[in-house]
């Protein structure tokens, strides 16, 4: 075959290739400006054996009681961004995607957020992923996930839906610009220090010569030096009344700007407790003895701001004191030697507490 008829075949092929792609783009844009919806499916992706927080019913009443129109519509008319966003504005709701097939279905998948938690501490009922995204727990809701009790305080208030982090974030921004906003209150003040320290530098410097040239006796000048003492004394007093009344105003504002602060410690390492017992709660997941014999988990916030937890487990009748959540897994390890070791002889219902919060102790307590 010559060069010239294979280049010739070539540039037909790739003609009827575009000449397909325009024909079939204006068929989809002729079936899309004529053609309605015909169906809905509704489909969620990631359904499991833990149970699911939205259905395709739960899916269709949403879109009804918004108004969007979907069954007989025409394609064009469809509000697909809008069912986006009326289903992603739920918190559970990981990600959606709407679109209208070329058969007139009008298809509908739903990604679910995956809770590790339900949290039923402190007036709050909500789930919490392992990254640690919260929202409110949907009613008519199925799903089995580990329920952590008490009176423990997460670091958001209970209406919170959202990333915590970012809820942090957010406010340690917030406490950060209400020590900026202090710092400006302390300029006027640092002028005024300026000025008052040169008025006395200039009080220092103020000095009195002999008139000569007008004969001025002894007892005049002596005259004149007196009363310079007397009102460089009481300009002193003056100065350094000013002076602390401008320091202890300062102090009174920096002492505001290091309580702030000390809400940003409180903050973050609320939020840092708050991550562990997600973290423990995966510990616990993720170990299948753990997972089937610890049946609730306790926290409370102790006076001091940190927090602890106590496990209920299914063996005995005992409640297990865990403390706060550092060294787990040694933790765990104790325990599981004292439950062979200890338990499987004395009995398992001899003791109403046992105490693993001290290093290479069990406590118990009957």
């Amino acid at each position: 075959m010559s060069r010239y008829l294979r280049y010739t075949l070539l540039t037909l092929l790739w003609v009827a290739v575009a000449a397909y792609i325009v024909f079939a783009a204006s068929a989809v844009r002729r079936v899309r400006r004529t053609g309605t919806v015909g169906k809905l499916e509704i489909e969620v992706v990631d359904s499991s054996s833990q149970g699911h927080l939205v259905s395709a019913a739960m899916v269709r009443q949403w879109i009804s009681h918004a108004g969007i129109k979907t069954l007989g519509t025409a394609v064009d008319a469809v509000d697909l961004t809008g069912i986006e966003r009326l289903i992603a504005r739920n918190g559970f709701v990981d990600k959606t995607v709407a679109y209208v097939s070329y058969g007139g279905t009008l298809h509908i998948e739903i990604s679910q957020r995956k809770p590790l938690v339900r949290l039923l501490t402190d007036g709050m009922n909500a789930y919490v992923t392992a990254d640690g995204y919260v929202f409110a727990a949907p009613r008519a809701s199925s799903l089995y996930v580990p329920v952590v009790t008490g009176s423990y305080r997460p670091p958001f208030p209970a209406s919170y839906v959202g990333s915590v982090r970012e809820h942090i974030d957010l406010r340690l921004g917030e406490i950060d610009e209400r020590i900026a906003e202090l710092e400006r209150e302390k300029y006027p003040l640092y002028r005024r220090e300026m000025e008052n320290d040169r008025n006395i530098s200039a009080l220092r410097r103020m000095r009195i010569k002999r008139q000569w040239w007008r004969l001025e006796g002894s007892r005049e000048f002596d005259a004149r030096v007196d009363a310079l003492r007397e009102k460089k004394a009481g300009l002193r007093r003056t100065y350094r009344y000013r002076a602390g009344v401008i320091r202890e105003e300062i102090e009174r504002i920096a002492g505001l700007q290091e309580a702030e602060r000390r809400k940003q410690k409180k903050l973050e390492k609320s939020y840092e407790d708050f991550m562990k017992l997600l973290t423990f709660v995966e510990t616990v997941e993720d170990d299948d003895f753990w997972r089937s014999e610890v049946v609730q988990i306790t926290a409370k916030t102790t006076p001091s701001g940190a927090l602890e937890v106590e496990l209920t487990p299914r063996s005995g009748r005992f409640a297990v004191l865990f403390g706060r959540l550092e060294d787990v897994e040694r933790k765990f390890d104790k325990l599981l030697r004292f439950y062979r070791s200890g338990l499987s002889s004395i009995g398992w219902s001899e003791y109403r507490t046992i105490d693993i919060r001290y290093n290479d102790q069990v406590v118990c307590k009957k």
